[in-house]
């Protein structure tokens, strides 16, 4: 009893060494992978640099990947023929015809002949049809590398083809399109802004001058001088502060706070204050529907319209008409600006709204004007979205009109819906 104690004392003991040991030879291994690690890497780093070259020379083109995918799909499928046809033929030979198979072998061989052959000839012929299959890709991107702000004439060819490269093509011009138009616009403005600033700056300076040299004894020429320099800096503030407007505009930093007004009280208090501002002409208003109130920015709303009232002074002559309307749709709110001024030629209607755009017969000093009050109109009744209609002929007056759409906030008043 006491030998058998012993026994498995001495067992329990030799396991637990073991046990022991091999934890020691498993950390020791572990230590020692872990510096072969750290020290591989330190071998491999100067590798790096390499490998990733390699990297980049197996990039392979997209018509060798797709000559090697159709190549590999059709091999698999030869393949799985082959060996259906030879496992049928075994099978036929043996349980059909209980004869020995000393043929199957042979046909193996011959498939894998053909089916190598085969797949060769389809490399060819599959790479050709890829490469020229892809060609317009290559074509569209010899156009477009072409492109630049120099060259901005350019565009892609989309005759010849029907598919997805087609649409493709024409989508890309039409973005060409609008970037050619922004840009072209973009220094138009500037050269325009330029040619504004140019004159006031050369009146000041050329006032400045006279100053210096006569104003300090002259009390006349000091006053028309001092009197022309105010003007022009008013004038250059005027422009400034449109130039500003419409830059922000440009950039989406305008916003609308939109209220629910009066029409009816808007059209009175803008024809008053023109009144005021202006005794030769004949400024009414009128409304041929009941009250009528709108959802918009009242501020936005009464400076556009000032714009078409301040434009029908300037090319009115003394004594005409001016006339404020107020009407409704079922849709829309209509205020228009009538006069009876000098008109606008047909061919000029289409452009007043371009910035810095004046039409032959307003280019006169006497009537003041950047151009750029009906592109700040424009904007302002797009911003709502809105529309704007003129009607004009030459020599017997104006009239513009202004379509405002309603919205769920807007309260109609008065008459029903036409």
């Amino acid at each position: 009893m006491g030998k058998l104690k012993s026994s498995t004392q001495g067992i329990k003991k030799f396991i637990s060494t073991l046990f022991s040991i091999c934890k020691v030879l498993i950390k020791s291994l572990a230590v020692i992978a872990r510096i072969l690690g750290k020290a591989a890497g330190l071998l491999l780093y100067p590798l790096t640099g390499a490998a990733l070259q390699l990297k980049k020379l197996l990039r392979f083109s997209l018509t060798f990947k797709i000559t090697t995918t159709y190549a590999l799909m059709f091999t698999a499928l030869l393949f799985l023929s082959s060996l259906l046809t030879v496992l049928g033929v075994r099978i036929y030979l043996i349980y059909v015809l209980d004869m020995e198979d000393v043929y199957t072998g042979n046909i193996f061989a011959i498939l894998s002949a053909v089916n190598t052959v085969i797949i060769f000839v389809s490399l060819a012929v599959g790479s050709r049809v890829s490469r020229r299959m892809l060609q317009p890709i290559q074509r569209m991107t010899d156009t477009v590398k072409e492109i630049s702000v120099q060259n901005l004439d350019k565009r892609l060819d989309v005759g010849g083809s029907h598919d997805e490269l087609k649409e493709l093509a024409q989508t890309f011009n039409q973005m060409i399109d609008r970037i050619q138009g922004s840009y072209e616009r973009q220094n138009r403005f500037v050269a325009d802004a330029s040619h504004e600033l140019r004159t006031p700056v050369a009146v000041i300076q050329g006032y400045a001058d006279l100053l210096d040299r006569w104003g300090k004894g002259h009390l006349d020429v000091m006053e028309e001088s001092v009197g022309a320099i105010k003007d022009e800096t008013d004038n250059m503030k005027q422009l400034i502060e449109k130039l500003l407007f419409l830059a922000r505009a440009d950039k989406n930093q305008l916003t609308l706070k939109k209220e629910p007004f009066v029409i009816d009280h808007l059209l009175e208090e803008i024809a008053t204050q023109s009144r005021l501002l202006d005794t030769g002409h004949n400024i009414s208003h009128r409304m041929t529907t009941g009250s009528l109130e709108l959802f918009a920015d009242r501020s936005y709303i009464k400076q556009a319209l000032r714009v078409f009232v301040d434009n029908s002074i300037k090319y009115t002559p003394a004594g005409g008409t001016i006339e404020i309307l107020g009407s409704q749709t079922k849709k829309h709110a209509i205020i228009t600006v009538a006069d009876t001024g000098i008109g606008i030629p047909q061919e000029d209607i289409p452009l007043v709204f371009d910035r810095f755009y004046r039409s032959d017969k307003s280019r006169n000093k006497e009537s003041g004007g950047h151009g750029l009050g009906l592109s700040i109109a424009k904007w302002i009744i797009d911003s709502h979205n809105g529309k704007i209609k003129v009607e004009s002929t030459a020599g017997k007056g104006t009239k513009v009109s202004v379509h405002l759409p309603y919205t769920s906030a807007a309260i109609r008043k008065g008459h029903p819906p036409i």
